[in-house]
């Protein structure tokens, strides 16, 4: 490695860059613990997520899209969810293999109960910090995910 190419942006981004990882190391053990009372772990619940929080129902390969995941890891944790009477398949009108991921009401209520328990302790974390400041943290994060996405999709199309 040579030390000429370095900056001290570069630095600090790589600095954010590795205390990120280890964020999202603790936030997804912290998740799991949080929703485990509730038949869920870290990984089905930002499936739940995506699946609430989209305008409408979304085969698989949407849904690890719009999560930035690899869809057959999605599939696996789709269909153990189905497994469960978490989520139902419903027929795509616009694809007959790609049926269409549906949250059960047993999904919504296991759900809505995680986001019960969290909506609480995110205001607990978020003391001490200020409005602005998560503000920025989220839109630094925000910009360093959408280069990180222009990046790969470039490597995608050579």
């Amino acid at each position: 490695m040579t030390e000429t190419n370095r900056s001290p942006k570069g630095d600090a981004l790589t600095d954010l860059i590795l205390t990120m990882f280890r964020a999202n190391n603790l936030t997804l053990t912290w998740g799991d613990r949080l929703v485990a009372p509730f038949g869920l772990t870290s990984a089905r619940w930002q499936i739940l997520g995506a699946i609430v929080l989209s305008e409408r129902s979304q085969p698989v390969a949407w849904i690890a899209r719009d999560l930035g995941a690899n869809r057959q890891n999605v599939q696996r944790i789709v269909n153990d969810l189905h497994k469960e009477g978490i989520v139902v398949f419903e027929p795509n009108p616009h694809h007959k293999r790609a049926h269409l991921v549906v949250l059960t009401d047993k999904g919504r209520r296991a759900y809505e109960a995680a986001l019960g328990v969290y909506y609480p302790i995110a205001g607990e974390l978020a003391e001490g910090l200020s409005l602005e400041e998560i503000r920025t943290a989220h839109r630094v994060v925000a910009t360093l995910r959408e280069r990180l996405e222009g990046e790969l999709n470039v490597e995608k199309q050579t």
